[in-house]
C-alpha cells in the first residue's frame, strides 16, 4: 500500500538510508572484523608455533644436558666398564627419573642395546635408530622424533666418553596428551601430534588436547598432502578451526607433525564483540534517528501541513485567513510567498467578480448581475406578496451618433445616459447596462402606477441637452415596461414581456409602453406575417403603385415614385406601414427591395419604349445599404436585363436610414453612382445628419420631410425650415423634392420658395401603372 502522508516518507527515507549505510557497513565491518580475525588467528598460530618449537628445543637441551652430566658420571662409566647391566640400569632409571625422562638406554658402540628402562625386551637388540648415531658421531649429540611401540618419543643421544665414546646414551621423553597440554598451556593453542607409519599411509593421532569427537575426526580431516608450514581453515567434528602444521624432525623419515588449532568461534569472539556493540549502536542510532527523523519530517511537513489546509481552503473559496510563517526558512519563505499569491487570488477574484458583474464601460451592473438580481428580487417579491417593475430601455438614433462620431464619443454618452438614469431613480432602485444602447431597470418598490412615472422621468432626464467634445446632440428612448407579478412570475417571463413592451413602444414612437398580452397577440400574427409575405414576394402577390413628381416649374410630370403594396388573397389590401417596419426588423426587407427593384425597372423599360421619358424612384432601406453590394448587383442586372438607361432609375434613402452606418452607406452610394443611377435623400429634416456630412454624400436629390411640408400653413417656422432646405439643397447642386403636399397654400408657397418638384394628395394618389398611364393622357 502507497504511504500518502509526506511525514512517514521523510521518517522511511531517513530510516532506509540508516539501514542501507548500516547495513553496508555492517557488511564491510563483519568482513573486515573476519579478516582482521583471521589475521590474529594466524599470527597467534604462527607465534605459538614459534614457542612450540622454542619448547621443543627447551626439552631437548634439557635432555641433552642431563644426558652429559649421565655421561660424565665416573660411577655409571665404572659400571658400563664392567659391564654390571642391573647397576647400569638402575643408574640409567634414577637418573631418568630426577630428569623427567619417560625411558632411558644404553646403546653399545655396536650400535646393540645394552639396557632399557622402558622395555627390558629391547636389551640385546639393535639399536633401530643408527642415523642418530651417526649424527650424535659427527655432532657429538643428536635428536629426533622417533616412535617406538607406536608411541612418538623426543630422542636425545649423547656419547659416553672415557675420554673416548665407550657407549651413548639415550634420553627419551614421550609426546603423550600430558605433554600437549603442556604445550597448550603455554601456547594457548590446541595441540596434536599426528603421524604416518608410511609416507602414504593415512595420518595417525598420537596425542592431542582436543576432546573425544574432535580427536576422533582430526585425523580424517587432514589434508592427505599436509600444509606444513601454511595456516588453513579446517573444520574438525563441525566446528571450524584455523590450522597450521609443524614438521617434527623424525628419525626414519616417516612424518610427524604438530597440529596446532585455534577454534574461529574463539579467535572471532572479540570482534563478535565488537560485531555486538556494532549491533547495539546501529539499534540505538536508528531509534535516535527514527525520532529524530519524525522531529524533523514534523518540522518540514508541519508548515507544509498549514500551507496544504491554506490551499484547501483557497479551493472552498475561504481567503480569509493567510497561513502562519513560523520560520525564516525556505518554508517560510514559501508561506510568505503563498500568503502573497492569496493576497494576489483574492485582488484578481475581486477584479473577476467585478468584470463578470459590472459594466466596465458606465461601473453598471452588467446583464449577468442583473439577472441574478432580479432573480432574488422575485424570490423576495413572491414571499411577501409585492408587486415589482421591469423596464428595458433602448436609445434611438444611438447607432447614427457612434458611427457619425465614433466610439469614444458613443462610449461617453453612454456613460452619461447611466448616470441619468440612475440619478432619476431611488437608491433602491437597479440600473443596468444589458449590452450596447440597451438598459434596464428594476423597481423593487412601489406599486405598478410608478413605472410610468418613472419611465417619463427618465425620458425627460434623456431629453436634455447632451454636449461631448463640442458636440451638442440629441437622444431618445424606447422604454418596456413589464410588471410581476401580471406580465410574468419569473425573471425570464419577465424579460421577454418587458423586451415586446419596449419593441412596441419603438415602433409606435411613443417613448413608452406597457406590455399588454395583446402584443404578444401581434407579435404572433406579425410572424405569420412574416411567412405569408415571403410567399407573397415568391408568387408576385406584391404590387406597385406610382405617385408622380410634378415638376413646378413647368408643372408637368417628370418623374414618379414606385410604393410597393400587398394584396393579399385573403387579408386584403395591407398598408405599408403594418409589413414594411415589420420586415426591416426582421430583415426581410432585402427581399421586397430586391422585387420592387427589378419591378420598377421593368416598368420603366416599358414606358420608355413606349416613349415615356419617367424617372422611375424607388426606396432602400438602411439594411439594404449594409449589404450593398447585393442591391448594386441587382440594380445592375435589372438595367442590364431590360436595357433601360440608368439615368432613368433613381434610389431614395432615408436620411435616418444613412446615419445608421455612414461608412457602408457612402461607399453603396458611390457604386449606384457609378452606374449612372440617381440617388435621393428621402424625409430630409428627421435624421440629425450634419452639413458637412450630406455634403460629402454623392447623392443628386433632396426630399423634404412631409411633416415640414404640412406644417407650414400653421407654423411659420415650419415654412423657415423648408425655405432653408430648399436654400441648402440648391447650394449644393441638389434638385430639391417636396413630398406631402396636399394643399394650394402648400403649393404656392413651395413655388415662392423655389422648389423644384413636389409630390402629393394635391397631384394625385399612388396608382397602379395602367392608372397612371390613363392620367397622364388627362
Amino acid at each position: 500500500m502507497a504511504v500518502r502522508s509526506l511525514r512517514a516518507r521523510i521518517a522511511i527515507l531517513f530510516l532506509v538510508l540508516l539501514v542501507l549505510v548500516q547495513g553496508i557497513a555492517a557488511v564491510l565491518v563483519t568482513r573486515a572484523n573476519g579478516q582482521v580475525a583471521r589475521e590474529t588467528i594466524d599470527a597467534a598460530l604462527l607465534q605459538g608455533e614459534r614457542v612450540f618449537q622454542r619448547l621443543l628445543a627447551q626439552n631437548q637441551a634439557r635432555l641433552e644436558q642431563g644426558a652429559a652430566i649421565l655421561s660424565a658420571d665416573f660411577a655409571f662409566r665404572q659400571a658400563i666398564a664392567t659391564g654390571d647391566a642391573d647397576t647400569v640400569t638402575s643408574v640409567l632409571r634414577n637418573h631418568g627419573a630426577r630428569l623427567g625422562a619417560s625411558a632411558m638406554m644404553l646403546i653399545s658402540l655396536d650400535r646393540v642395546v645394552r639396557a632399557d628402562t622402558q622395555d627390558r625386551a629391547r636389551t640385546g637388540r639393535p639399536f633401530p635408530f643408527g642415523s642418530l648415531i651417526e649424527e650424535a658421531v659427527n655432532e657429538g649429540k643428536a635428536t629426533a622424533i622417533v616412535v617406538q611401540g607406536e608411541r612418538p618419543y623426543q630422542l636425545v643421544v649423547v656419547p659416553v666418553l672415557a675420554p673416548d665414546a665407550i657407549a651413548w646414551v639415550g634420553l627419551a621423553f614421550e609426546v603423550n596428551d600430558e605433554f600437549a597440554r603442556e604445550m597448550k598451556g603455554l601456547t594457548g593453542l590446541e595441540v596434536s601430534f599426528v603421524g604416518r607409519t608410511a609416507h602414504q599411509a593415512p595420518w595417525r593421532l598420537y596425542a592431542s588436547t582436543l576432546g573425544t569427537e574432535a580427536r576422533a575426526a582430526l585425523a580424517a580431516a587432514l589434508p592427505a598432502e599436509g600444509f606444513a608450514g601454511l595456516t588453513r581453515e579446517l573444520e574438525v567434528a563441525g566446528v571450524p578451526y584455523e590450522t597450521r602444521e609443524s614438521d617434527l624432525r623424525t628419525a626414519t623419515g616417516v612424518p610427524i607433525v604438530a597440529v596446532l588449532q585455534r577454534p574461529l568461534a574463539e579467535g572471532l569472539l572479540p570482534f563478535r564483540r565488537i560485531d555486538n556493540i556494532f549491533v547495539g549502536l546501529a539499534i540505538a542510532s536508528l531509534v535516535t534517528l527514527a525520532l529524530g527523523s519524525l522531529v524533523i519530517a514534523r518540522g518540514i511537513t508541519g508548515p507544509m501541513q498549514r500551507l496544504a489546509d491554506g490551499a484547501k481552503r483557497i479551493q472552498q473559496g475561504d481567503y480569509s485567513r493567510p497561513v502562519e510563517v513560523e520560520h525564516k526558512d525556505e518554508i517560510g519563505e514559501l508561506a510568505v510567498g503563498f500568503n502573497h499569491m492569496l493576497d494576489g487570488i483574492k485582488s484578481r477574484e475581486r477584479e473577476i467578480l467585478r468584470l463578470a458583474y459590472e459594466d466596465g464601460l458606465t461601473a453598471l451592473p452588467n446583464r449577468a448581475m442583473f439577472n441574478v438580481q432580479l432573480e432574488q428580487a422575485v424570490l423576495t417579491a413572491k414571499r411577501i406578496e409585492e408587486p415589482l417593475t421591469v423596464m428595458l430601455l433602448d436609445l434611438d438614433r444611438f447607432k447614427a451618433i457612434n458611427d457619425t462620431l465614433g466610439h469614444p464619443v458613443g462610449d461617453q454618452v453612454l456613460r452619461e445616459v447611466g448616470l441619468r438614469v440612475r440619478a432619476a431613480l431611488r437608491e433602491s432602485d437597479v440600473v443596468s447596462r444589458l449590452g450596447g444602447d440597451e438598459f434596464a431597470v428594476l423597481l423593487a418598490t412601489g406599486d405598478a402606477e410608478r413605472a410610468p412615472q418613472v419611465a417619463i422621468k427618465i425620458l425627460k432626464a434623456l431629453e436634455q441637452r447632451l454636449v461631448v467634445d463640442g458636440q451638442s446632440m440629441d437622444l431618445g428612448a424606447s422604454i418596456g415596461i413589464a410588471t410581476f407579478p401580471q406580465h410574468g412570475s419569473d425573471p425570464a417571463a419577465l424579460l421577454r414581456a418587458a423586451d415586446v413592451a419596449m419593441y412596441v413602444a419603438k415602433r409606435n414612437k411613443g417613448g413608452y409602453a406597457i406590455y399588454d398580452p395583446g402584443h404578444d397577440e401581434r407579435r404572433r400574427e406579425h410572424l405569420t406575417l412574416l411567412g405569408e409575405l415571403r410567399h407573397a414576394v415568391e408568387h408576385d402577390e406584391l404590387v406597385l403603385h406610382y405617385q408622380p413628381k410634378m415638376t413646378l416649374a413647368t408643372m408637368k410630370v417628370g418623374a414618379v415614385e414606385a410604393l410597393v403594396r400587398w394584396d393579399h388573397p385573403v387579408r386584403g389590401f395591407i398598408p405599408p406601414g403594418e409589413f414594411v417596419p415589420f420586415a426591416e426588423q426582421t430583415g426581410s426587407i432585402g427581399a421586397i427591395t430586391h422585387w420592387v427593384l427589378r419591378r420598377a425597372v421593368h416598368q420603366c423599360a416599358v414606358w420608355h419604349r413606349q416613349g415615356l421619358q419617367l424617372r422611375v424612384s424607388a426606396n432602400v432601406s438602411a439594411r439594404d445599404l449594409r449589404t450593398g453590394e447585393s442591391l448594386v448587383e441587382t440594380l445592375a442586372n435589372a438595367l442590364r436585363v431590360e436595357e433601360v438607361p440608368a439615368s432613368l432609375m433613381c434610389l431614395e434613402i432615408t436620411e435616418s436610414g444613412l446615419m445608421e452606418d455612414p461608412s457602408s452607406a457612402q461607399a453603396t452610394l458611390r457604386r449606384i453612382r457609378d452606374l449612372g443611377v440617381a440617388t435621393s435623400i428621402d424625409d430630409y429634416g428627421t435624421g440629425y445628419s450634419s452639413l458637412a456630412y450630406i455634403k460629402q454624400l454623392p447623392v443628386n436629390e433632396l426630399k423634404i420631410d412631409r411633416a415640414f411640408v404640412a406644417g407650414m400653413e400653421v407654423d411659420d417656422r415650419n415654412a423657415a425650415i423648408v425655405r432653408s432646405t430648399i436654400e441648402l439643397g440648391h447650394n449644393l447642386g441638389l434638385v430639391v423634392v417636396a413630398e406631402g403636399v396636399e394643399t394650394d397654400h402648400e403649393l404656392a408657397n413651395l413655388q415662392r420658395f423655389g422648389c423644384d418638384m413636389a409630390q402629393g394628395y394635391r397631384f394625385a394618389r399612388p396608382m397602379p401603372a395602367a392608372d397612371l398611364e390613363a392620367w397622364l393622357k388627362k
